[in-house]
């Protein structure tokens, strides 16, 4: 059989030699379509790569009714509708790995280029100057590097910046006391390492917990010779708050390759003269393009002729073949990962995972991944899949066990996921419930029935009257609106958990008030539907 596979952007050809050697595929390159042409064309392949320049819409994947694999060849795959591709059963695969060397070794060049005032110094005498004494520099030597984020990139930027003698700091959710030991660095909050780094380089996905990470309150307790580098997404450094610190004093330089918009001409900060800029070159280098050009043909030919999928960042049903009769329980998994972890007050270090009823009698390997897609997901954004989400979790050192058991819990199916971190555990009990659909029915100990909304405070507090009264009289005077509520309590007068679903994001001031009422101990927001919280 011969596939035909359609290029529409600009990718190293020495990278795409297994596909053009292959007798069986046909490679054709066509770059700088417009939507409408790659429209007219795209039912003639069974394959499409891209990179960042073209934008794969809805209205391509409709008219692609042959095509079963679109590649991007990099990382971030948001140039492509994830959602409309799943449900047309195309496979999306990325290339993650490709550009780790390339982007490690430039977070590492605008260090370097930061310490020692390179541009400037460059710039300054090919304009005919010669100021030594302008462009005095600072060693590494014995400095504090702090380090956000222990992927692959970030230990690839500790191990070289050690061997300048560098002391570092590391924050990562998922970093261990032992890895961290392994990796000869010192564990550290995100706050401690604003407080005591010389220089600061972050290395996370961006998602709804990390947007912003590096923001006011960060440079309000950093030292005024911090310097921050951001290679890895646009958005964890807060730009108008990176101005604001750079402008007061209170840190000394920055160093960015990603922006919050892209092209990043007319940002602000591509025109401050305490930033160094870059317009993402990362990745942008002979070798990682070659490599992530290889790694995603070799995976091509694998998916078409194999049936063998690697790298995908989705999970359409051509894969796992999910039924109407499943669904349900998918709903459930990915609803109670997702309240389970922000329930949690740091990462987990060991996961349970147990089925009773009808359920355990079913094969469960999909809804145990949704399970574990969904706990990683806060921390670890769109890298996580159903796909690496086992593979994922061993690789940051997670325990798991699996337990079923026919007998039935008081449900004729349950679910059970418990997170565990020495002294922190949360653990949620969960169904399906016919003509309710997905219920959370226990939170820890206390048995309650509910279903998440987008928006929800779980508070813990001690069961006395009047409690909840000033709770809906306090939201109401901030334009809260209870849409339901939730109570569990172990006896009359204990310790109990209130749940309330509202209508919209509370804040933190009025948390705070909320707090005030006596008898009240913790409040956590839980968010779901992350899309419409940005």
């Amino acid at each position: 059989m011969n596939y035909n596979v359609l290029v529409a952007d600009p990718i190293s050809e020495d990278g795409l030699n297994d596909l053009n050697q292959h007798p069986d595929f046909k490679v054709v390159h066509q770059v700088g379509l417009s939507e409408s042409e790659l429209e007219a064309i795209i039912d003639d392949y069974d394959a499409l790569i891209v990179r960042s320049q073209t934008t794969v819409t809805p209205r391509i994947i409709h008219k692609a009714t042959r095509l079963k694999v679109i590649a991007r060849a990099g990382v971030g795959v948001d140039n492509i509708d994830i959602d409309t591709a799943t449900k047309a059963g195309i496979i999306v695969i990325n290339a993650p790995d490709g550009n780790t060397i390339s982007a490690t070794e430039h977070s590492v060049a605008m260090i370097l280029s930061m310490a020692r005032n390179i541009p400037e110094a460059h710039a300054s005498l090919k304009n005919g100057e010669w100021d030594r004494k302008k462009f005095r520099g600072t060693e590494l030597y014995q400095k504090t590097l702090g380090v956000i984020g222990t992927g692959r990139i970030g230990i690839g930027v500790i191990k070289r910046l050690q061997s300048f003698g560098m002391k570092v700091l590391a924050y990562d959710p998922y970093l261990s006391e032992d890895k961290a030991k392994e990796l000869e660095v010192t564990r550290a909050t995100v706050d401690e390492i604003a407080q005591h780094s010389d220089f600061v380089t972050v290395h996370t996905p961006l998602t709804e917990k990390t947007k912003g990470l590096v923001g006011n309150s960060f440079f309000n307790q950093a030292k005024p010779n911090l310097r921050i580098i951001n290679v890895a997404r646009g958005g964890i450094i807060n730009e108008s708050a990176l101005i604001k610190a750079l402008d007061q004093g209170k840190i000394a330089g920055a160093a960015l390759d990603v922006f919050e918009v892209e092209p990043a001409t007319q940002s602000e900060v591509t025109k401050h003269p305490k930033i160094i800029v870059t317009p993402h070159l990362g990745a942008s280098t002979i070798e990682a393009q070659e490599k992530v050009a290889i790694s995603v043909s070799k995976e091509i030919i694998e998916i078409l002729k194999h049936q063998n999928v690697s790298h995908a960042v989705n999970a359409p049903n051509i894969i796992f073949n999910e039924d109407s009769e499943i669904k349900p329980f998918i709903d459930l998994a990915e609803m109670t990962g997702h309240v389970g972890i922000q329930l949690m007050p740091k990462a987990p270090r060991e996961l349970k995972i147990s089925y009773s009823g009808d359920i355990a009698l079913d094969d469960t390997s999909l809804i145990t991944r949704t399970l574990v897609k969904s706990v990683l997901k806060q921390d670890m954004g769109d890298h996580v899949n159903l796909i690496n989400a086992l593979a994922l979790l061993n690789e940051q050192n997670v325990s798991y066990t699996l337990e079923k058991n026919k007998k039935k819990k008081g449900f004729s199916n349950y679910i059970e996921l418990e997170l565990i971190n020495k002294d922190d555990i949360v653990k949620l009990g969960a169904t399906v419930l016919n003509g309710f659909g997905p219920r959370i029915v226990r939170i820890n100990d206390y048995p309650i029935d509910f279903k998440p909304e987008t928006y929800q405070l779980v508070i813990n507090h001690n069961d006395r009257p009047g409690i909840v009264g000033k709770t809906g009289q306090i939201l109401g005077q901030h334009d809260v609106n209870i849409a339901s509520m939730h109570l569990g309590r172990s006896q009359i007068g204990g310790e109990a958990m209130m749940i309330l679903s509202v209508d919209n994001y509370v804040d933190e001031a009025v948390q705070e008030i909320l707090l005030e009422i006596d008898g009240f101990e913790k409040i956590t927001q839980v968010v779901l539907n992350e899309e419409q919280h940005k």
